[in-house]
């Protein structure tokens, strides 16, 4: 049997936790580059948030959540072994773009996949915490007040880290020649 407890964990859990679990993997995503580590984040901030859904005051639950994952990865972090196992080939499979039906040109073919590989190069080139930030807002969506919340870091922080690792990029880019040298900054 249900206890009144209960059912107000599941009324808040569902009202403010379900509608933003595509949110949380997309945030987990860029916290974790593996899949299932990110999936296992995912579920265990779930977890945590079920568990004290019946006490959130129903404000900002996207900060909330946030919040609860980034504490929850720290803790998996400190408990973590090195993955010496890791197929070093996944990450390469997931970054890779499959071609469409539309055959490009062989120029286009040639063209695109120097500039990826120049951007893919010039991105991995920046540290971790450039990464993150250009992950978060320039690749999955967030906005820069979700990110310094999931990274636990002041918004401006946010925003002057995507700031760097965007005219670093820049930079890769006009020195190879596929992009304007001395761009806006």
């Amino acid at each position: 049997m249900y206890s009144a407890k209960d059912a107000a964990r599941g009324e808040a859990f569902a009202r403010f936790v379900v509608p933003e679990v595509e949110v949380l993997l997309r945030a987990a995503t860029t916290l974790t580059p593996q899949p299932a580590d990110a999936e296992d984040l995912v579920q265990e901030t779930l977890i945590r948030a079920y568990r004290s859904a019946d006490r959130f005051d129903g404000r900002h639950p996207r900060a909330w959540l946030l919040t609860i994952m980034r504490r929850a990865e720290l803790n998996r972090h400190r408990r973590r072994r090195p993955h010496l196992l890791d197929d070093p080939d996944a990450e390469l499979d997931r970054l890779t773009p499959a071609l469409g039906d539309a055959q490009p040109t062989p120029e286009a073919v040639v063209l695109g996949e120097v500039f990826d590989e120049e951007v893919e190069t010039a991105y991995s080139g920046l540290p971790v915490k450039h990464r993150q930030v250009v992950r978060l807002v320039d690749i999955d969506g967030f906005s820069y007040g979700e990110a310094a919340e999931l990274l636990g870091v002041p918004k401006g922080t946010v925003m002057s880290r995507l700031h760097r690792a965007r005219a670093r990029i820049r930079e890769q880019l006009a020195a190879v020649g596929l992009a304007p040298k001395g761009g806006v900054s």
